[in-house]
């Protein structure tokens, strides 16, 4: 009997001990994406170096917790809904394009007042789904970033960031194929996209 009201009250001082230093936040955000270019591709039978998506906004979504250092573990989804041109300044639209990236990330902050300027980096996976017709395709990405929050209360902050993600391709694969053939050939091994992004982080 008396082992086990040792062990409930030991279970008892880890749990308040995890729960009064770590706190699970929700933080929604929205911004603007930009480049997604690095790749040289042969698209029927004619070269070209300059492979782009368009700019546009973006949103997403992170889920975490609070560490002591202090700073913050997350899992981020972040949805850009775009196409690929032959360059930036092209009118053709070879395709339409949804990337989506899902990530586990981590961020170390330099508070000073109610301003926190910080530092993020964060690695999964980049997912490219264009039209139906075509099979999406799925690689290895990281990210980077930094940007600073603004504390409103104990619970609830306001932030803004910008963020770089690199995909890395398979140079000698193809790319978004169907059951018999594929779009393009891809020469390149990196794809950079750039993204600003404004949210807002609440604490439970």
């Amino acid at each position: 009997m008396i082992n086990k009201i040792k062990l409930a009250l030991i279970a008892g001082c880890l749990t308040f001990s995890i729960s009064s230093h770590a706190e699970v936040f929700i933080a929604p955000f929205g911004g603007y994406s930009f480049g997604g270019n690095g790749l040289d591709v042969l698209a029927n039978d004619e070269t070209t170096n300059d492979l782009e998506m368009s700019e546009g906004g973006s949103g997403g979504l992170m889920l975490g917790i609070t560490t002591t250092d202090p700073g913050n573990m997350y899992l981020l989804f972040s949805r850009h809904q775009t196409d690929l041109r032959q360059g930036s300044l092209s009118s053709e639209v070879l395709t339409d394009l949804e990337v989506n990236y899902f990530h586990l990330g981590g961020t170390l902050y330099f508070p000073n007042g109610h301003f926190k300027p910080y530092i993020t980096a964060s690695a999964g996976v980049t997912q490219l789904r264009p039209n139906k017709q075509y099979s999406s395709e799925t690689n290895f990405s990281m990210g980077f970033g930094g940007g600073v929050a603004y504390e409103l209360t104990d619970n609830v902050s306001l932030f803004a960031d910008i963020r770089g993600y690199a995909t890395f391709v398979n140079s000698t694969g193809g790319l978004f194929c169907n059951e018999t053939r594929c779009i393009w050939q891809i020469e390149g091994d990196l794809m950079w996209q750039g993204q600003t992004n404004i949210g807002i982080e609440v604490a439970f």
